[in-house]
């Protein structure tokens, strides 16, 4: 698992594509974020468009290399959705 921990696709034409985090902070691991389905409970900043979906464009929580064990802790949680029928 360590060898993800942190993950930079310098190649992207979209990197750096999230505002206010430095460069070498910038974690591409986290592009389509796991927490998306927690809602209200990701611990991230975003809001609720008017059809209802989760815009987190402006979260730079997962983006920051010192977020990632922060975001691992809440994957039970995931997984625990992932489970329901």
């Amino acid at each position: 698992m360590a060898n993800y921990a942190f993950f930079q696709n310098r190649e992207c034409e979209y990197f750096p594509c999230h505002r206010g985090v430095e460069e070498q902070n910038f974690n591409c691991l986290f592009c389509y974020c796991p927490l998306y389905c927690l809602g209200d409970r990701c611990g991230g900043s975003f809001t609720y468009l008017s059809n209802g979906i989760k815009d987190c464009s402006t979260c730079t929580k997962p983006h920051r290399r010192e977020n990632y064990d922060k975001i691992m802790e809440k994957m039970t949680q995931v997984m625990e959705l992932a489970k329901r029928p």
